[in-house]
């Protein structure tokens, strides 16, 4: 199992990840509210703005306050940057 860090010491299972979005559209926002309501939602922000949103092969849906490209770039190995984490 690798584990990737989605920002302040937070880990997640690259390989449950099925797939990071930007959270700007309408459809995804109502994803992450029906995860919340479920309780599905994992905020791992700590409090800052929601920039990319994980869906994982669970059904849970992890919001994460790092871009979607440093998030990707951490899956594939190639550094990122280091905004937030």
């Amino acid at each position: 199992m690798r584990l990737i860090n989605i920002g302040y010491g937070n880990m997640v299972s690259a390989e449950r990840i099925v797939t990071i979005v930007s959270p700007e559209s309408a459809p995804i926002k109502r994803l992450i509210q029906d995860a919340r309501d479920d309780g599905r939602a994992i905020d791992a922000t700590y409090g800052r703005t929601t920039r990319a949103v994980m869906i994982m092969d669970s059904g849970h849906v992890i919001l994460s306050s790092l871009i979607t490209e440093t998030l990707a770039a951490r899956i594939n190995d190639t550094g990122g940057q280091d905004d937030n984490g």
